[in-house]
């Protein structure tokens, strides 16, 4: 019972709600792993568990797992459950009243503008997949967009007339962003020109291909910035998502004021916005212990 339940909780996943299959893969890694804990109790359906139950589950992943992989499986649980519930195959939430272990506010790396300089020049514009590689860089920055969101970018997305684009993120929901006047053009000219050679005669909506006039994937593109990082001579491990956090970190060095930031990148709570005044702040308190004089000649 517990197994066809699971596997119409993923078939949900994909076909309603949209999810990528490597995030549905890891749902199903997850709620194996609790499936296979209360059959050994001789648990077959959730309906049937008790507290003491999830508890002493909680308690072996506490014993075995980081915080973050006990949340990411408290989080799929979660969510099967809410849809057991709206199903009504169950009557109650079986994880209600449990508290999960608090992640380390760990704050988000950065690169330095130089670095961002450096790693926009890395790609060489006079080739194709060189054109292609520049513009990625410098609207993946430009717009402090998530991978996932550059990689699927369509051409009716963007306005070149108003310079922005009209992104589509997490759970759909859409942002307008801005883009600077030189990577519009920049972007105008990939289209026409670098874009229209990887196409072979093809049509794609996408707006990034890749050498068979595919859409570019996202392992693609993370191969490619870390090539470039390392031509820039950039030392620290660059990934994509480490240009959104510097995007963010800039502008609010530059002035920006937060709610602006948070509604360019589509954080639905100010407080995850937040945290990138943190590392501003951090970053100030380095540069102080850095170059004041009393803090160099105590």
């Amino acid at each position: 019972m517990y197994g066809d339940q699971v596997e119409r909780f993923l078939d949900h996943l994909l076909l309603e709600r949209g999810l990528a299959l490597p995030t549905i893969a890891a749902y199903r890694v997850d709620l194996e792993h609790f499936g296979q804990f209360f059959e050994s109790l001789g648990v077959l359906e959730p309906e049937t568990l008790t507290h003491g139950q999830v508890s002493d589950y909680i308690l072996l992943l506490k014993q075995n797992y980081a915080k973050r992989t006990i949340r990411r499986r408290f989080s799929a649980l979660n969510s099967f459950f809410k849809y057991l519930l709206v199903k009504g195959e169950i009557r109650r939430q079986p994880l209600a009243g449990f508290d999960l272990p608090q992640l380390d506010k760990n704050l988000p790396e950065v690169l330095s503008v130089t670095e961002i300089k450096l790693l926009l020049a890395a790609p060489d514009p006079e080739t194709t997949l060189g054109e292609r590689d520049r513009v990625m860089l410098e609207v993946l920055y430009g717009a402090g967009l998530r991978v996932s969101e550059l990689v699927k970018l369509k051409l009716q997305q963007v306005n070149f007339n108003l310079g922005f684009l009209n992104v589509v993120g997490k759970g759909d929901k859409e942002r307008v962003v801005p883009l600077p006047l030189p990577i519009i053009r920049n972007l105008r000219d990939y289209i026409e020109k670098g874009r229209s050679k990887l196409l072979k005669g093809k049509s794609s909506i996408y707006i990034f291909l890749n050498r068979s006039g595919n859409s570019l994937s996202r392992e693609g593109f993370w191969k490619n910035i870390r090539r470039y990082a390392y031509k820039a001579g950039i030392k620290q491990e660059v990934y994509p998502h480490l240009l959104r956090h510097s995007f963010a970190t800039h502008l609010l060095s530059g002035g920006a004021d937060l709610r602006i930031v948070q509604t360019l990148l589509g954080h639905a709570d100010l407080a995850t916005t937040q945290i990138y005044t943190q590392v501003d702040a951090e970053r100030l308190k380095e540069v102080y212990r850095k170059f004041h004089p009393r803090e160099r000649y105590q």
